[in-house]
């Protein structure tokens, strides 16, 4: 086994790491987005093509502002301000 971590290039050296930053939530810290369900635009961007909701891995949403996210596209497409599905 060996003793460092290989990069994703390919050609690395051994003692050589690759940092890749960690991305943040974008519903905190300074100029973050608002959570509304009003905001359809917003929404549409944590949306899929067909319709559903998207997971947390992919958009990088904390736990807590996941919930209320969810709850905003819920709330919206009650209000028949985004459609449930996308045929």
């Amino acid at each position: 086994m060996s003793d460092y971590q290989s990069s994703s290039s390919g050609s690395s050296k051994p003692g050589q790491t690759f940092f890749r930053p960690r991305r943040s939530c974008p519903f905190t810290g300074e100029g973050a987005l608002e959570i509304d369900y009003k905001d359809v635009k917003m929404l549409s961007r944590f949306i899929t093509e067909r319709g559903r909701i998207m997971p947390r891995r992919v958009t990088f949403v904390s736990a807590a502002k996941q919930r209320e996210l969810a709850i905003a596209v819920k709330r919206a497409r009650f209000l028949a301000l985004m459609p449930y599905i996308v045929k």
